[in-house]
Order: C-alpha cells, then structure tokens, then sequence
C-alpha cells in the first residue's frame, strides 16, 4: 500500500493520498486545502480517486474539499453524527477561520464499522468520539489513520463543540491501542508513530 501525506492548507492539517502498489485506485483522506498540490500528486502517480473521505467536520480538514470534488467528481464521505458540522460553516469554524466559510452536502453518511472498498482494499470505519460527535479513525491493514483522535504523544483537543476529554480518551483506550505494536499511526497533525510508541510514551495514556 501506497501511503502520500500532504500537510494541506494554511493549518497543514495532514491529507493522505492512498492507494495500493498494484493498482491505481485511491482514496483523499482530509484535504484541508492546497487543491492544486493534491490534484498534482494524483496525476503525477496516474491515480483514480474514488472517495473523498473526511475523519471529522473541522475547517482544517475540509477547506480543499469543495474544489477538489468538482475537479474530481466523486462521492464525499464523512460520519453521519458530523454532518452537521459539514454544513454549517459556524460549527466547522471556517466562518472564523482565514480559509473563509466552507459549507457542503455530503454525499455518503458512515457509521461504526461500516467497510470503504478501493483498488482491492478495505477501510475499516471506527467511530472515535472526543474531538467530534462523528470523529473516525480509519483502519486499512496494518495501519491506523487517527484524524485529530490521536497524534504522536498527544490527542486532539476537545474544547469545541461536542468535544469530550472523557469521550476521546475512552475512544482512543478502547477502539485504537488494542491494536498490535507494530501498527502504523498517521494522525491528522504532525509525524507518524506506532501503537507501540503511544502506549509507552503518550502522556495521556498512562
């Protein structure tokens, strides 16, 4: 499998472009901006994106998706407890934020579990409340993508609407970390790390 991070946008939230070896098609994963960089490394690696997908309804994280589905033209995804943070631009925070106000539909509501077949992968949805209502994770083989759930030696804040220390701490304890140690861990901010490193180093963990 076939992992491209972009930090994307003016808060270099990270995009993932994925895709495995033997095939050309892919997955966005958080584009958060910098439409034309994300549109590059799709052409430049001959990709066929099937899903935009969104781990959560935050501005940093969906800055790039308006342009990037009308260039693309595929389904955008996000948990259906985070629509309305989608749409609502005073809720997503874009109305206050430099990107200006992102507002938009999404074509296809997830819930726990639900399974996102492309280029013969499958994403696994796990539901991870505590920075959103409708946070996930994304688990694709042996590795986790965390959005603002879980980053290295730290977790996503939960001071904005519908956030929960209780909820992320919760989901992160029961639904990432009975993973095995070698599990990758790419977050939505910052470098990647492994289950192994969060259990022993996070401090929020212990």
């Amino acid at each position: 499998m076939k992992i491209l991070r972009i930090p994307a946008g003016i808060y270099a939230a990270n995009c993932y472009i994925i895709y495995p070896e033997d095939k050309k098609e892919g997955i966005v994963l958080d584009p958060g901006g910098d439409v034309e960089d994300i549109i590059a490394a799709i052409d430049r690696n001959d990709l066929n994106i099937k899903y935009i997908i969104l781990t959560h309804g935050h501005a940093d994280h969906i800055g790039g998706v308006k342009g990037l589905k009308d260039k693309l033209g595929v389904p955008v995804m996000i948990h259906e407890k985070d629509r309305e943070l989608l749409i609502d631009g005073d809720k997503n925070l874009s109305s206050v934020m430099a990107m200006g106000t992102v507002e938009i539909e999404p074509d296809v509501l997830l819930k726990d579990g639900d399974k996102i077949e492309f280029g013969g992968l499958a994403a696994e949805v796990i539901h991870t409340p505590g920075h959103t209502p409708g946070g996930i994770c994304l688990k694709i083989g042996d590795n986790l993508f965390t959005g603002d759930t879980l980053f290295a030696g730290s977790i996503g804040r939960t001071d904005f609407l519908g956030g929960s220390y209780e909820e992320i701490i919760k989901s992160i304890k029961e639904k990432l970390v009975i993973y095995p140690d070698n599990t990758q861990v790419y977050p939505g901010h910052g470098p990647s790390s492994t289950i192994k490193n969060e259990k022993s180093s996070n401090p929020f963990l212990r």
